[in-house]
């Protein structure tokens, strides 16, 4: 079925990332996977080439456009490249962390960081997982002590995207510890202040070129002016308002990637040979892409829908979340059952398929495990 989410706009901003991806990402990605994380010129780079802040105002240095339909473009040719790990701190900077500075900074925040986040001088990430409470951040435990014109930050995060990387860090702390939700507030560290260290790049089994890390906070001064929001206590409130954008960025990302596999499996399938035919012309290798052809192009349009719905302002969290999960899991079926086409061949390194499923492990865990998204689900339905 025609997709008839994008036009010609999209369609040519495709053709310019994708050629981005083929000259600037691609041929350094291996290296890439092997350092554990990207220059920071690659940020540099793609914000001169219109890539990062599309959504940010022109006067500040962004496209000026706010259409998701530009950033669904970015994820599809990153997994059509096969480049997730480096492509997921661009789309972390673009679709998670930029929002937070778009709705909830002051004329003198958006003048101060936004021009930067825009032309890639200022690489973002958010802060909120910490060791030992995984998706339950009302137990978190780091906190902000207001002291005059500054807070003073203590306490540690983990499994941070662009935790190396970045200059500018949305961190979730607790400015009342006395409260639960309530005294969750959301201040910007900025790269340098003393006290802000980082840990460990994190060994992970996939996406090695993504750089993941652990953050920690030893009274670290940091100004009443890095606070998000026009009052403390709205972290909580904040953090919900953009999950929905958060995680249909990863259902997106999860469908392309399903069908990248598909599309590679097929022109495994009809070139590799076995008993004296093509792979592919085995009855079961039909019913299984068959199968995978159905689920990618009905998740397919359920995504878009989303978007749409995100473009007008009406993206809910249970819609996302159903998107979400849903999609993450298709992801993650498609690519082991298109390995398992691949035989052998499909566990070599060599092969794309490969390095697709383990970087695809990741997607049913993080912006909300898959068992999150069906309790916010459930939820909605009374239950």
């Amino acid at each position: 079925m025609r997709r008839s989410l994008f036009d010609a706009d999209h369609e040519a901003f495709r053709e310019s990332f994708r050629a981005f991806l083929d000259k600037e990402v691609v041929p350094h990605h291996d290296a890439w996977d092997a350092a554990g994380i990207v220059p920071r010129d690659l940020f540099l780079t793609a914000g001169r080439s219109g890539f990062l802040g599309m959504d940010v105002p022109d006067e500040y240095g962004g496209g000026g456009v706010a259409d998701f339909r530009f950033n669904t473009v970015i994820a599809e040719e990153t997994m059509r490249a096969g480049v997730a790990g480096a492509g997921l701190g661009i789309s972390l900077h673009n679709d998670i962390c930029l929002p937070y500075f778009l709705a909830y900074c002051t004329d003198e925040q958006k003048a101060r960081w936004l021009p930067g986040i825009a032309s890639g001088e200022l690489i973002t990430a958010i802060a909120m997982t910490e060791p030992g409470i995984g998706s339950d951040l009302a137990s978190m435990s780091t906190t902000a002590r207001r002291d005059g014109d500054q807070y003073i930050v203590n306490g540690a995060k983990t499994f941070i995207t662009n935790g190396i990387n970045a200059d500018l860090v949305i961190t979730a702390v607790k400015t009342d510890p006395s409260q639960k939700h309530k005294g969750m507030s959301l201040l910007v560290l900025e790269r340098g202040m003393p006290g802000f260290e980082r840990g460990r790049n994190l060994d992970k089994i996939g996406q090695h070129a993504q750089d993941t890390a652990e953050l920690s906070f030893t009274d670290v001064p940091v100004p009443v002016a890095n606070l998000l929001g026009p009052d403390e206590g709205q972290g909580f409130t904040q953090l919900v308002t953009n999950l929905p954008q958060e995680r249909l960025s990863i259902a997106i990302a999860a469908v392309a990637a399903a069908r990248t596999a598909l599309e590679q499996t097929l022109e495994y399938v009809k070139s590799r040979r076995a008993f004296g035919q093509p792979v592919g012309s085995f009855q079961n290798s039909r019913f299984v892409l068959a199968e995978l052809a159905t689920e990618v192009d009905i998740a397919e349009h359920y995504v878009d829908d989303c978007v749409r719905a995100l473009n007008a302002g009406e993206l809910t969290a249970v819609d996302a979340s159903k998107a979400k999960w849903w999609c993450t899991e298709l992801q993650g079926r498609a690519v082991d059952r298109c390995l398992q086409l691949h035989g052998g061949y499909g566990y070599m390194n060599e092969y794309p398929i490969a390095r697709a499923f383990t970087d695809a492990r990741i997607t049913r865990i993080y912006g909300g495990t898959t068992e999150i998204m069906k309790e916010v689900i459930g939820r909605s339905l009374g239950l």
